[in-house]
């Protein structure tokens, strides 16, 4: 496998072995797995392993770890997904409301999008009166908001995040 990165990280093409496409695969599942074990499940030495390791996240490829948390024991049960027009789509007004939207806590992904709404946001609250709170309050008095759509989760059948 040959993966080019975004030019904001770098131009240059990282060839994947199976090795590399076996710690990434992993590590994708488990990030907590100790080098020793990670060696162990794919075959390798662990000095190699974490070499690897290294080299992935230094090339951008491994960006990070971080803990997955079950939101429905946080007490954060309810998802909507809101389709948010601008009434300003120059560059900047675009970046006013990249900046604004980071704030928002609820607001657990925003993607802008290419279509007849700008923007999609993943909102994840504690229920509908509480989301209805923060779409009033909060996603609604973001910069060059004119108009939103709100559609609610009724079950995640697929969610890796």
């Amino acid at each position: 496998m040959s993966i080019s990165l975004p030019p904001y990280r770098s131009a240059a093409r990282i060839e994947l072995d199976r090795f590399d496409e076996a710690i990434i695969r992993t590590l994708s599942m488990d990030g907590r797995i100790s080098a020793t074990e990670l060696a162990r499940r794919i075959g390798l030495s662990k000095s190699p392993t974490q070499a690897r390791m290294k080299r992935l996240e230094d090339a951008g490829l491994i960006t990070g770890y971080r803990a997955l948390l079950d939101p429905i024991r946080l007490g954060l049960a309810h998802v909507a997904f809101v389709e948010v027009r601008l009434s300003d789509t120059r560059e900047a007004a675009l970046q006013a409301f990249n900046k604004a939207v980071l704030a928002v806590p609820e607001v657990e992904q925003c993607h802008m999008i290419a279509s007849r709404f700008d923007y999609l946001l993943k909102v994840r609250t504690a229920d509908i009166q509480d989301y209805r709170r923060v779409l009033a309050e909060r996603i609604s008095a973001l910069p060059h908001v004119a108009s939103t759509s709100t559609y609610v989760a009724m079950e995640a059948v697929k969610d890796l995040f």
